[in-house]
């Protein structure tokens, strides 16, 4: 008799102990007696497609149990290896992985015709067996069969009798990461992919240039990365931290070397990850145009970038469309397809203000000459020219949603983040398209109404990422098709440290894996949320820095009278673009102070100060640089002179 549990039905407790029944498990040439009810209900992130749990039989996992695999299949000895190096580190129990017969108690890793990242999974009391067609399917199979053992923390690990059939939602089950702001060291990049692998995520989406900087190594253009990669920050307190060697202002940044950037790709994919750069085009240029002047708009006054600039949002500065300037793109390109062997190269698009072009005669003259007459339609024409290139070679352009703005671009794929309606858009006109949308999936939002962290203020709770829904009301079960997966983002515009960007991603990054992933007839929040207590203490285990009131849904209570409160805990006046920003400098003690403000209107309501009797209050303040370009919408900000 079995007890069958689809992906997403409701548990009584993550940590409930199914119910009481001996069985016997063997490990190697040990045998032991265990009763049924040491074993926890299976407790998998993300939920599985099907899951059938047996009412007897439970397998106790212990150190000198073997990972057997078949004879020469590369694909299940390298995902047996990570496996058991994976339970060695983190459950202390030491398997080997061999060739040859398996015993009563050992793992088994069998081929099958299961499609790319499918696999099975069953656990009887004698042993478990993971079958996949691909090196995917074994990985994830072993991921789910560890997760399995970490349900509890010492000695041999029980596992309930179980038979799992699973296979991914999406083919494309994403994560943005934004270096261009500020840089994240390598050795964080790769523990960042490790532990993208543990919830079944593939595709690692590296934002490498932006304004602020131009982080990839391009050899025959040295100055990218020798003058794009280095900036000083906005604000007063980096514009007075004075290098002793160059008597000027320290510069801060980094580079990724064309080794680096292979190494980082090499370790993707061992763990199924694809690694998916992004060269921001034409816009978001400062910093190449900078390095190199000639490939910005010279004809217009005043359009000279004089350094990378340390302030966020958005500038006017554009490549020009000259020949010279797409031979500089295609040798990039060239390079960039040498480093990044995936099928995709993601080219930006996005928040291309057009002035510079509007004012350029060679811009206008070049519009007039190819029978264009207005400038989206010349972005259009500019990121087409990219897209034949890049399919000349075998890829494949991706673009932000901005690439549908003046027509389309051929053989492209869309990345909608102005919300759900470019992807629509996308699917009408027969693109793929990958939803990756603001605020949903934008993970640079705070995440609890408690949260005190750097960031955007607008809320995006771990429940809002896990109920979106990827394929938008309005599409034809034929445009849904085109809907290839789903992606979270974080632009680190405001988390200056590495322990910022685990914070923000985590644990959020499990609802995005189970949304991705799991079958939408599948998902159950509340089950959902009782997965969660062991995953948080594997969490704890790798060390990862979560949040760990992700889960809030509602404002703690403010601080009793004459304590403190802080302007997270007082109204914005506005609320119209809510961010959390670091104080310009750190204090005394190293630490930066985190402010709650409105970009337009930094004014705060205390509807909770008592104004019946005399009192007195006491005001702390501090300081943050006027660092957003916003372009024409200065005009909207209003700025309180001293009276």
């Amino acid at each position: 008799m079995t007890s069958r549990w689809s992906a997403g039905a409701v548990a009584v407790a993550a940590g409930l102990l199914v119910s009481a029944c001996s069985a016997t498990a063997m490990s190697g040439a040990q045998t032991t007696a265990v009763s049924r009810i040491d074993a926890p209900r299976p407790a998998i992130i993300p939920a599985p497609a099907s899951l059938t749990t047996a009412t007897s039989g439970v397998y106790l996992l212990a150190s000198g149990a073997s990972i057997v695999v078949p004879a020469g299949d590369e694909d299940a000895k390298k995902a047996a290896d990570h496996i058991a190096d994976l339970i060695q580190r983190t459950r202390g129990l030491t398997l080997t992985v061999r060739e040859g017969d398996a015993r009563p108690g050992d793992v088994t890793f069998a081929r099958s015709q299961d499609a790319e990242d499918a696999y099975g999974l069953s656990v009887t009391s004698d042993g478990a067996r993971v079958t996949a067609g691909s090196f995917g399917g074994f990985l994830y199979g072993g991921v789910s069969l560890w997760q399995l053992a970490t349900q509890t923390t010492e000695g041999p690990a029980p596992i309930a009798a179980l038979t799992i059939q699973d296979a991914p939602r999406f083919g494309w089950r994403g994560v943005m990461l934004d270096s261009a702001r500020h840089y994240q060291s390598v050795e964080f990049i790769k523990q960042f992919i490790d532990w993208m692998s543990l919830h079944k995520l593939n595709r690692f989406h590296w934002h490498l240039t932006d304004d602020q900087a131009w982080r990839m190594e391009i050899k025959q253009y040295p100055r990218l990365t020798e003058v794009g990669g280095w900036r000083v920050d906005a604000g007063a307190g980096p514009r007075a931290d004075i290098d002793p060697a160059t008597g000027k202002p320290r510069l801060t940044g980094g580079v990724y070397t064309q080794d680096q950037m292979r190494d980082v790709v090499a370790y993707a994919a061992a763990r199924n990850i694809t690694v998916v750069p992004e060269i921001d085009l034409p816009g978001h240029a400062s910093a190449a145009v900078h390095a190199y002047p000639q490939l910005g708009v010279t004809d217009v006054p005043g359009t000279a970038v004089g350094a990378v600039p340390g302030d966020w949002g958005i500038y006017v500065t554009l490549f020009n469309t000259s020949d010279e300037t797409f031979r500089f793109l295609e040798n990039v390109l060239d390079e960039t397809m040498a480093i990044f062997p995936g099928r995709f190269i993601h080219l930006g698009g996005d928040e291309a203000v057009k002035d510079e072009w509007k004012k350029s005669p060679a811009v206008q003259a070049r519009m007039r000459e190819l029978g264009i007459t207005d400038e989206n339609t010349m972005q259009i024409w500019f990121m087409t020219q990219l897209s034949i290139y890049l399919k000349a070679h075998g890829r494949e352009m991706i673009g932000w949603d901005e690439i549908l703005e003046g027509g389309q671009v051929p053989d492209s794929t869309v990345m909608s983040w102005r919300g759900v309606d470019g992807a629509v858009q996308a699917a009408r006109l027969g693109h793929d398209t990958i939803l990756a949308p603001a605020p949903m999936m934008y993970l640079n939002n705070i995440q609890s109404p408690n949260d005190g962290s750097p960031g955007r203020g607008d809320l995006v709770t771990m429940q809002g990422v896990y109920d979106f829904n990827p394929t938008p009301d309005g599409m034809t079960e034929e445009q849904s098709r085109h809907v290839i997966g789903v992606q979270a983002n974080l632009w680190v515009e405001h988390l200056r440290t590495e322990e910022s960007v685990v914070y923000m991603f985590y644990p959020r990054i499990a609802a995005l894996s189970e949304l991705a992933w799991t079958p939408a007839a599948g998902r159950n929040w509340q089950d959902f949320v009782t997965r969660l207590t062991p995953q948080f203490a594997r969490y704890d285990r790798l060390g990862i820095g979560y949040a760990r009131n992700a889960l809030d849904q509602t404002k703690l209570p403010p601080p009793p009278q004459g304590q403190r409160r802080y302007d997270h805990q007082m109204r914005s006046c506005n609320n119209s673009v809510p961010l959390n920003v670091f104080d310009d400098a750190a204090g005394p003690d190293g630490v930066r102070a985190t402010f709650s403000m409105d970009l337009f209107n930094p004014c705060w309501m205390y509807d909770a100060a008592d104004l019946t009797s005399g009192g007195q209050m006491q005001i702390s303040v501090g300081q943050v640089p006027f660092n957003w370009q916003i372009l024409h919408d200065i005009d909207n900000v209003k700025v309180r002179k001293p009276a």
